[in-house]
């Protein structure tokens, strides 16, 4: 990534299957991306409490992301805990232009 604030392209628009967390690479990060309905977000492909990959997780009824590893829940627009634990998700700005898929970072 560069050292200034600006927006990555990821992936094309049709690649993001609906609700199905999905890893992508910009330079040196990974950041995972989902899509439920119409709402689109970005977030750290690593949960903040122990490291396991979001990935690997899956989506609550609710639309949270579960944690593979521990089964805590994040809301994915906002990174909050859901469960209680007191972590937060990092969270990314992700736009959709002409059918392409962009995250907001450094």
């Amino acid at each position: 990534m560069s050292l200034f604030p600006a927006w990555h392209y990821c992936m094309q628009s049709e690649e993001l299957e609906d609700s199905k967390i999905t890893e992508v690479h910009i330079g040196h990060h990974t950041i995972c991306l989902l899509r439920q309905a119409s709402v689109l977000t970005g977030f750290a492909a690593l949960c903040p409490h122990a490291g396991a990959r979001l990935c690997n997780g899956r989506i609550d009824n609710a639309g949270r992301i579960v944690c593979p590893l521990h089964q805590y829940r994040f809301n994915p627009i906002n990174g909050h805990n859901t469960s209680g634990e007191g972590y937060k998700l990092k969270t990314y700005k992700v736009k959709e232009e002409d059918g392409k898929i962009f995250v907001f970072s450094f």
